[in-house]
């Protein structure tokens, strides 16, 4: 019969951390104005806030202790799942955000251990935002080659209307109006830099190339162009005054 794991509390994750910080020459203290631990070096003031799960009101918590030192720790058991995944990623993020700490305490049959995995330190935002320009890049891009709001905020495992997908209806729209097209001629009437790849890739299956340089839209274009009337009313209204 297999033995049962004894069950963890918020009270275990606290001989660990007291042990580190007082090795490195601190007086810890658990407790104090309803903090769950303080460790205090010269004129070095430490705050650990602990919880069994990473919650918002641990971030809550951890953040209002900010208003004492600028050194709050939040404490959780490791977790078990993939230290690696993106959705831990973004969890440091928000805690790098914050400019908060982050204790980690393992369990294991050799004895329990603890890491400082983020220690806290000002954000630096405007860095942040130089090292994501391309993001922004990107988001700019896709808005202006946008010609509507064509979706709804909020929407999840719903088809999305985005540039792209205008592009190759705007293509469509050109090629079901005045038959076969080359590439250069429907970049002439406005489809973009992206045409030729977009009749190339077909993503959508919507394009027939008759010959060389020389394509037309399919069945399916024809057919799946219906579902799309505001769009398909907006290009032929580009093309009418073309």
């Amino acid at each position: 019969m297999k033995r049962k794991t004894a069950k963890i509390l918020e009270t275990d994750l606290y001989e660990p951390i007291r042990n580190f910080f007082v090795k490195k020459g601190f007086d810890v203290y658990a407790e104090v104005n309803h903090c769950d631990v303080t460790a205090v070096r010269e004129q070095e003031l430490v705050i650990v806030e602990m919880k069994l799960n990473l919650t918002v009101e641990l971030l809550v918590q951890a953040a209002k202790r900010q208003r004492i030192t600028d050194l709050v720790y939040i404490a959780i058991p490791k977790p078990k799942h993939r230290l690696g995944s993106k959705k831990w990623y973004d969890i440091c993020h928000l805690i790098r955000r914050l400019e908060l700490g982050l204790i980690l305490v393992s369990f294991q049959k050799s004895g329990t251990n603890m890491e400082i995995a983020i220690s806290p330190e000002p954000f630096d935002r405007l860095k942040s935002m130089q090292r994501n320009r391309k993001n922004r890049a990107s988001m700019i891009a896709e808005i202006n080659g946008r010609n509507g709001d064509y979706n709804v905020g909020g929407s999840s495992k719903t088809k999305l209307m985005t540039a792209y997908k205008e592009n190759c209806i705007h293509i469509a729209c050109l090629l079901d109006r005045f038959g076969p097209l080359s590439p250069k001629a429907l970049r002439e009437m406005g489809t973009g830099d992206k045409t030729l790849s977009i009749l190339n890739k077909n993503y959508y299956h919507w394009f027939d190339k008759i010959k060389r340089g020389t394509y037309t839209i399919s069945a399916i274009g024809k057919k799946e162009l219906e579902a799309y009337p505001k769009q398909v009313q907006y290009f032929f209204g580009l093309s009418d005054e073309q």
